[in-house]
């Protein structure tokens, strides 16, 4: 999973749980508010935030336009969700596959 030794044993985050937990509530604003200052459906917006959909790199611009924050947090925070999910679900096949060294 993580590389970083200090990170190492923390669940990969989704984007939406961050939204959910911490974001939203600290803006203190309508979710109905968000989504049309992010300019999405409610349904998207709940979508992420129920972790059913992916932050998209368009999703990602705009959430850092709008938190001031920029779109490479969300956007990694979607990276490091999608490889840890892929690294569980693919484990067993991993192993398999031998590593090869240039001669």
């Amino acid at each position: 999973m993580s590389r970083n030794r200090l990170l190492r044993g923390f669940k990969a985050m989704h984007p939406g749980e961050m939204l959910r937990e911490d974001v939203l509530p600290a803006l203190g604003k309508p979710k109905t508010e968000i989504a049309r200052l992010l300019g999405v459906s409610r349904q998207t917006l709940y979508d992420i935030l129920d972790e059913k959909q992916p932050v998209t790199p368009g999703m990602a611009l705009r959430l850092g336009k709008l938190l001031g924050n920029g779109p490479e947090l969300w956007i990694n925070l979607q990276r490091t969700h999608d490889l840890a999910v892929a690294e569980r679900e693919l484990a067993g096949e991993i192993k398999k596959i031998p590593r090869l060294s240039a001669a």
